[in-house]
């Protein structure tokens, strides 16, 4: 640290980037600290990818009632929803009004860009330099103590990989920044590239005004029926109970949303009552009611199936012809590995005579030209003509707003280079190298994998939180440390490699950018046990970050979560049913233990023979069992060994994972 870093006087004590929920909350928060804080924002007004995102039928895919600000029930009461799902301008119209309400646009630049900001180590502080958004003007350095992106995960739109996108004459529109005045497609020839969730919301009424319309669909998306309309009698009745006590639950829950939490699994009950459960999934019109049927969903390939063939069905039922319909089941990988969606009567829209779709696996795009799209091969190529083309082709998620400007560290390193192989941080908050910078809802955090405004919310209570500990303590810096970055990578991976996520090619891993690293981003521990786990470092004395000031150092190394997500959530549910701990039992007694709840697991895959033995030991025979394939053989031979067969199990205990 240098002696004279804590003299040097920032313009603000924070700057942070982005006017969105993360940066308006952050704002009010920091002033309530009494800390100076400017935000420095490229659009107009607030609202971030609510301000950006106004292609027709953009609106929230979790229900209003829970997308919405906790922190003051003053706020809550005195904003009412419209809808079940509230549409983008209404969703506008609400950060527009908490930006008036806590008077926050006046520590916001608008029309402003941060092209580059570099940590000065001498100093203590970050020197961000700004520019006019429009590119027309001079730019100008402000200096702040810390440095917060609050830039969102879904907020840079992926450029088009296709070639001559530069060469259409006609009208162009990118959902992610469509114009702020209505457009107008009728009687006009319009294509629609991408059906992510843009492309389902967008493409039903797009239809309604387009002579013609092209759908090219590089991947069909699983989707069910939204049933929006008014707020649900009982999700209104749950809420407005004890709007504080349901608002509380929610931050410890898995998604940041109250849910049911089921444990059957989907193979354990009879095709009549698994295809009961699945229909009411399907009726109740919200993402996560298929999780709210089965406790297996996103870790079992085979339960996930069954619910990705249910889907299927409702395509085949819905869509008349019959070749158009299988083009848009999804297959190869399982449901909610890529963001599911809810939908408008996007499956009917196909029944249409004027709306025709193009599959790109076996019709692929070859050149957008001046008046048009070439797509197909050989026999098949055509060349078809349009007025309009519209590319719904997504976003480079959760790191690219980030990368996109350029970040300089301690000793000149830039993020971009430390994180060319992967985003990588400690809680998703902070990555070492970087003093004093905060993400927020940033890769390695629930963020995309929860109720957004939780997890917002859950992250700006921490970081301030934070710097009024700072600053109470006479610390002026706070960085992680490599050990425990290092130990929170491992954890966020731990926890993906016991799910599905990581068997598909998604922007949950980056897949949909070219070039992009092929990492996990998101933390898909859960909600509650993210919140736990931040928590803990900070009572912990901010375990894994090194702190200092003018008063001096500390560093409190270390590794917040040691244990596999598996084998904690098994000691956690031992400790809500009130059982011993296996360090408390005897020998026997924890091996009685063990036996009692092994008697809950599912049966194992079928297999086509299992054989007890024994194997001539040092100590006399030892037991073992054999798992043969039903295949011809000749088969290689696995051998797993019983980690703790000697205290805790037998050559049988593992059979359902065998």
């Amino acid at each position: 640290m240098n002696s004279d870093a804590s003299r040097a006087t920032p313009d603000f004590d924070v700057v942070v980037v982005g006017a969105g929920m993360s940066g308006l909350y952050l704002l009010h928060r920091l002033r309530g600290l009494g800390m100076s804080a400017v935000a420095v924002e490229t659009g107009d007004d607030v609202g971030g990818t609510w301000y950006w995102n106004r292609y027709p039928g953009a609106r929230c895919d979790i229900q209003s009632l829970d997308y919405q600000f906790k922190f003051d029930p003053e706020l809550m009461k005195d904003w009412q929803w419209s809808e079940k799902y509230a549409a983008q301008p209404e969703i506008l119209r609400y950060l527009q009004h908490v930006a008036e309400r806590y008077d926050l646009r006046r520590d916001i630049r608008f029309g402003t860009r941060v092209d580059h900001a570099t940590w000065h180590d001498d100093e203590g502080l970050w020197h961000v330099h700004t520019i006019p958004a429009d590119g027309d003007g001079e730019g100008r350095e402000i200096t702040g103590r810390y440095y917060v992106m609050a830039t969102g995960c879904l907020s840079k739109p992926k450029e088009p990989d296709i070639p001559g996108t530069d060469r259409f004459e006609g009208e162009v529109y990118v959902t992610g920044r469509w114009p702020h005045e209505k457009v107008d497609f009728t009687g006009k020839r319009v294509a629609v590239i991408g059906t992510g969730s843009s492309g389902i919301q967008s493409i039903p009424l797009i239809a309604q005004e387009a002579s013609e319309m092209v759908v090219f669909q590089r991947t069909p998306n699983y989707s069910m029926p939204a049933g929006n309309g008014p707020i649900p009698d009982d999700k209104r009745s749950a809420v407005e109970a004890d709007p504080a006590a349901y608002h509380e639950a929610a931050r410890w829950t898995a998604v940041g949303v109250v849910v049911e939490e089921p444990t059957d699994r989907v193979l354990d009950v009879d095709e009549a009552e698994r295809r009961r459960r699945f229909e009411k999934a399907w009726q109740m019109g919200e993402l996560l009611a298929p999780g709210q049927q089965f406790a297996d969903l996103q870790v079992d390939a085979d339960a996930n199936e069954a619910f990705c063939e249910f889907v299927r069905e409702k395509i085949r039922e819905t869509v008349k012809d019959p070749e158009t319909a299988e083009l848009l089941c999804p297959k190869g990988y399982p449901f909610a590995t890529k963001r599911p969606c809810l939908d408008t009567n996007y499956f009917q829209t196909f029944n249409e005579d004027h709306v025709r779709l193009v599959d790109l696996h076996s019709q692929p795009i070859q050149a957008i030209t001046e008046t048009g799209i070439v797509f197909g091969e050989g026999d098949r190529q055509e060349r078809h003509d349009f007025d309009a083309i519209v590319y719904a082709t997504g976003f480079d998620a959760m790191t690219g707003a980030i990368v996109s400007v350029d970040i300089e560290g301690r000793d000149g390193a830039t993020l971009k280079e430390k994180w060319h192989a992967g985003p990588q941080t400690y809680l998703g908050l902070m990555t070492a190298g970087f003093p004093n910078l905060f993400m927020i809802t940033g890769p390695g955090s629930p963020s995309v994998l929860s109720n957004m405004v939780v997890s917002i919310e859950q992250h700006v209570e921490w970081i301030s939180d934070c710097l009024s500990d700072l600053r109470e303590h006479g610390y002026t810096r706070i960085e992680p440390t490599e050990t425990a970055e290092q130990a929170w990578g491992v954890h966020v991976n731990d926890c993906a490699h016991i799910t599905l996520y990581e068997d598909t090619a998604s922007w949950y891993m980056g897949a949909n950018v070219p070039g992009k690293p092929r990492v996990f981003l998101p933390y898909v521990g859960g909600v509650g046990t993210y919140r736990e786990t931040c928590d803990t470092v900070r009572e912990d004395g901010y375990l894994g970050f090194r702190l200092s000031g003018p008063e001096g150092e500390q560093c409190h190394d270390g590794v917040v979560n040691r244990l596999q997500p598996d084998v904690a959530g098994l000691l956690k549910m031992m400790a809500e049913a009130g059982l011993p701990s296996f360090d408390s039992l005897s020998a026997p007694e924890a091996r009685a233990l063990s036996e009692q709840l092994a008697v809950a697991n599912p049966p194992g895959p079928e297999v086509g023979e299992v054989r007890d033995g024994t194997y001539p030991g040092a100590a006399g025979d030892l037991p073992y069992r054999l798992y043969r394939p039903e295949s011809a053989g000749p088969h290689p031979i696995v051998a797993y060994f019983h980690g703790g067969g000697w205290v805790l199990g037998s050559h049988e205990s593992d059979d359902a994972f065998c």
